[in-house]
């Protein structure tokens, strides 16, 4: 038994609100059960130095936790981010410009702003699929003001947490299956069901092929109902 009584396929209840901050170009407050994401993008009318002159933008993310996000207080990463702070980070941006056109949006960079106001496992995961929403709003402001011609998202993408609690193979996993479980692993997926990137771990014991084929089959299942509710939030 999971400790939320959910069924091994059974995602915790997810919500997406759009326009939750008043001055980003786009915005997403995300929720997997009890972990909350603020989620904004923010345009810049010109690209990274590195990128200037080539005539393509950028997609860059951020990724921070509140202080009493967690059970104890969190110190404030006030000077450089944390390995993982910073492994999350390029997560985002990897997932987000998987499926966008650059050189569509010209030479600008849009960055995304993930503040976890709550976490209760998935973090990362609840991030990147609230993120695509607030891109995707940002990437209408920018058309509404005939900065791009056409929205230059090529799919939808969000992720998932999958992991081996107590033996059996379970989706989206909350603090309390994450901290024990044998194998974590996320999976983001595009809403053609491409991959865009798999991680998994074994934490306690080691991990079969067939074990990770059952994980895949049920990220597969949670993204579908992701990227569902993420049409939903798009068109209300």
């Amino acid at each position: 038994m999971r400790p939320s009584h959910r069924a091994p396929d059974a995602m915790r209840p997810v919500s997406l609100q759009r326009n939750v901050a008043r001055y980003a170009e786009g915005s997403c407050l995300v929720k997997f059960g009890e972990t909350h994401v603020l989620c904004t993008a923010s345009l810049e009318d010109k690209p990274p130095m590195w990128l200037r002159g080539q005539g393509k933008g950028w997609i860059t993310a951020e990724y921070s936790m509140l202080p009493r996000a967690t059970h104890t207080r969190t110190r404030r990463e006030t000077t450089k981010p944390s390995g993982r702070t910073q492994e999350i980070q390029r997560l985002i941006g990897r997932s987000l410009r998987a499926v966008t056109n650059l050189p569509a949006l010209g030479e600008r960079q849009i960055t995304i702003d993930c503040d976890v106001l709550q976490a209760d496992g998935g973090t990362r995961t609840a991030s990147i699929t609230g993120a695509w929403v607030a891109l995707h709003d940002c990437l209408k402001w920018m058309r509404g003001r005939s900065m791009i011609k056409d929205m230059p998202l090529t799919d939808h993408v969000a992720a998932v947490s999958c992991g081996i609690y107590q033996g059996v193979p379970v989706l989206d996993l909350d603090y309390a299956e994450d901290s024990t479980a044998h194998t974590d692993g996320n999976f983001v997926i595009t809403g053609s069901g491409g991959l865009v990137e798999i991680q998994a771990t074994a934490e306690g014991a080691v991990f079969s092929e067939e074990e990770l084929t059952k994980l895949l089959d049920l990220a597969r299942g949670g993204i579908k109902m992701l990227i569902e509710l993420q049409k939903q939030a798009i068109e209300a």
